[in-house]
């Protein structure tokens, strides 16, 4: 079975935000792009919106799809689906996440992500994403 997870980049004034896992979550204390896992009957975009109301309390606008990997755990296998968003209503803050930051590209080696994540930040990291850093 694949479950389906969105996460959110969104970038400000040259950064990206990201989020720390919750402790007594799976993977607790990793940084990642903030989002979740898809619901039954849920689109990608309505999932997205939804998880980054309920975990940063903010309200977005989902564009592109910028990034897709699949990683298998020993019990199971998830999809993610990076999106681009905009922020439309609200600050960040830390709802259902440890913490927030945001970052800029170089910044990001600081951080400790996931295994799934290992492949955007390996783009960012090439600079195939850099110019999202550089829209707002």
């Amino acid at each position: 079975m694949i479950i389906q997870v969105t996460a959110g980049l969104i970038f400000r004034e040259g950064k990206l935000l990201i989020t720390q896992r919750p402790k007594g979550s799976h993977l607790a204390g990793l940084w990642e792009m903030p989002g979740g896992k898809q619901d039954p009957g849920e689109t990608l975009p309505e999932c997205l919106k939804r998880e980054l109301r309920e975990e940063l309390g903010v309200e977005v606008e989902v564009h592109e799809l910028l990034h897709e990997c699949e990683h298998e755990y020993p019990l199971k296998t998830v999809k993610l689906h990076f999106f681009r968003c905009t922020l439309l209503r609200g600050e960040p803050r830390p709802i259902q996440c440890e913490n927030l930051a945001w970052v800029t590209a170089p910044e990001l080696a600081q951080y400790e992500f996931p295994p799934p994540d290992a492949s955007l930040l390996e783009s960012l990291r090439r600079g195939e994403l850099l110019r999202f850093f550089q829209l707002q």
